[in-house]
């Protein structure tokens, strides 16, 4: 009796071990709703900016219009993130701001933040080609460089945007539709998978 309630007792410590070095307050809907914005944006940068047949021009004069309405997506996306999470961590009574969300925060942002600085310089440049692929892949570094203090399969997700923005790389006249996939119905796929895991 005493030997299962020891083994219970360090089951119980490793489990709050585990759950204090993961940030544990992300949320499914958090996801599908950027899945949700992305596709949104894809659709008003196709039928407002994108020539006929949805290939993209490198010399189009509405390439940046096209890129604001996507860094839209993106500032949406992260507002909708933190309002659901916020309220998850108050629902759950977990701290929303500690050492673990700071180490989450820095290992997610290093990558990003280099890739959307490499992007800009490439755009000052006029290279224009690669800019999806490069969304891509950076993002997707950044999610497998963060996994690591959060709860769920994210590293997974991680590895899908980094294959698709290589294969868009490949294919840089269809970036949209490979942006519309990894940003789009990946999170949409992601998002409600974790949904599951939360109900179960």
């Amino acid at each position: 009796m005493d030997q299962q309630k020891y083994l219970k007792d360090i089951s119980d410590i490793k489990q709050m071990m585990h759950r204090s070095s993961r940030f544990i307050s992300l949320s499914g809907w958090s996801g599908i709703a950027a899945g949700c914005y992305a596709i949104i944006g894809a659709a008003v940068a196709y039928f407002f900016f994108l020539p006929s047949g949805g290939f993209l021009l490198l010399d189009s004069q509405n390439f940046y219009a096209m890129l604001l309405v996507l860094a839209g997506v993106a500032v949406l996306s992260i507002l909708t993130a933190v309002i659901i999470t916020t309220r998850k961590a108050a629902r759950e009574n977990t701290p929303i701001w500690d050492r673990t969300t700071q180490r989450l925060l820095l290992n997610f942002l290093i990558p990003l933040l280099t890739g959307g600085i490499y992007i800009l310089i490439k755009l000052t440049s006029q290279h224009y080609g690669l800019t999806a692929s490069l969304m891509l892949i950076f993002y997707g570094l950044a999610l497998v460089n963060a996994s690591r203090y959060t709860l769920g399969n994210v590293k997974y997700l991680g590895y899908v945007e980094i294959v698709v923005g290589l294969l868009c790389a490949a294919f840089p006249g269809y970036g949209l539709w490979f942006w519309v996939f990894g940003f789009g119905i990946m999170h949409i796929i992601y998002g409600s998978i974790m949904l599951v895991q939360e109900k179960n």
